[in-house]
């Protein structure tokens, strides 16, 4: 069965050409930064910390060495000429400061919890379509007045101002997977609660953040009908292109033919 993701969704939205480009028809120009590496050197530092801490009970994992180790095997991923060596530098300082603080900040916030699951994978059925909605959700944990927390490990350099915080299409993604977790596991969206965890790289204090998002049955609604649009276009093969976009996209310009928008014109 066919299935989407948030970020497949983000893409549609975007563009529903540039989605068809590299979701149905495999291209993709861009393959990684410094940026979406150290993302996934700190993600697989806090499932590894929360995991030694709550399942096996012992935590004597050096995180900031961890750290190293991950970010060392994403970067060496990267293709030349896809990253700024002197910010991967600054990156190595920054990340071995922050990723000791990411799980004890938890702690403060939540005080006594449980772990449910961590890169948690939903694959559940979109109603009346031959779908599915695929998402990994990074962690989820039980507090013990009964509810569920599901969150998403942010990286950021300074935060969120308060127009990112409020923007409809990054709080749908924790929308989105709330709904499907609950329908997984046949849970109350009453008992369960949404947070992005910002992991701040240069902010002098507040270096972990929890941004709680709330989704009531209108936000759920209106995100649900969102996927509902994005996949009755997707089968009927109507892929608009949004030129609106076209300045901001990989494929824009004399570099890709791909995209007739993309070339531009004498």
């Amino acid at each position: 069965m066919s299935h989407i993701s948030y970020s497949q969704l983000k893409d549609w939205v975007k563009c529903p050409f540039y989605h068809k480009l590299v979701h149905l028809d495999g291209h993709k120009l861009f393959t990684g930064n410094e940026y979406t590496a150290f993302g996934t050197a700190i993600h697989s530092t806090c499932e590894k910390v929360i995991v030694e801490k709550k399942v096996h009970e012992s935590h004597n994992i050096d995180e900031a060495a961890y750290f190293m180790k991950c970010f060392k095997e994403e970067t060496n991923k990267l293709a030349k000429g896809s990253f700024n060596e002197s910010m991967i530098k600054s990156m190595e300082e920054q990340g071995c400061k922050l990723a000791p603080l990411a799980i004890p900040a938890l702690g403060r916030y939540f005080k006594e919890y449980e772990l449910v699951s961590v890169e948690e994978k939903l694959m559940v059925p979109i109603a009346g379509r031959n779908y599915d909605f695929k998402g990994f959700i990074d962690l989820v944990i039980k507090t013990k007045d009964g509810k569920y927390h599901i969150i998403d490990w942010k990286t950021c350099s300074w935060g969120w101002d308060a127009r990112k915080k409020s923007d409809k299409m990054i709080a749908y993604q924790l929308t989105l997977y709330k709904h499907y977790f609950c329908k997984k596991h046949n849970i109350s969206p009453k008992k369960v609660e949404t947070y992005f965890a910002l992991l701040k790289r240069v902010a002098k204090k507040n270096h972990v953040e929890m941004v709680r998002i709330t989704s009531g049955k209108i936000k759920t609604k209106n995100a649900i009908n969102l996927v509902d649009k994005a996949v009755y276009n997707i089968e009927s093969k109507n892929f608009i292109k949004n030129k609106m976009a076209c300045r901001m996209c990989e494929f824009y310009g004399d570099k890709s033919k791909l995209c007739p928008q993309g070339v531009k014109s004498e």
